[in-house]
């Protein structure tokens, strides 16, 4: 855990991203905390090295009975490691959303994430 000095100021998106991170609940932030480790893996296609001679196959990592979203983004990023972070965030950032703030149904979100993968995975296979 990385703690500020008292003395050093945070910017703005910092002091507001502390700030909404204090007043949720345990489980809200391991879900935040679980979607910014997402984001963060975007430059991880950048250090896979990637043969273009042929498209890459996805790992088959089976779907756990009680999934949350978080672990869901997880396994899917995992299972899907050749696909660009970027173009999934918004589309996967929109349905994480859905699910914490309008309280849409776990399995009903990573049905759609499942297919947002598999749409992003054939994009990728009709380009190589």
């Amino acid at each position: 855990m990385h703690i500020v000095p008292k003395q050093q100021k945070l910017d703005p998106e910092q002091q507001r991203l502390l700030d909404l991170f204090e007043r949720i609940t345990p489980s809200e932030r391991g879900s935040l905390l679980a979607f910014a480790e997402f984001l963060s893996q975007r430059s991880f296609q950048d250090a896979v090295a990637v043969d273009q001679s042929s498209p890459l196959e996805p790992k088959q990592l089976e779907r756990p009975v009680d999934e949350s979203v978080v672990k869901a983004i997880k396994r899917l990023s995992e299972s899907y490691f050749m696909l660009e972070r970027d173009q999934l965030l918004d589309e996967t950032s929109s349905l994480m959303t859905s699910h914490i703030m309008q309280g849409r149904a776990a399995v009903e979100v990573i049905d759609e994430l499942e297919a947002l993968f598999e749409k992003h995975y054939q994009n990728y296979l009709s380009k190589s």
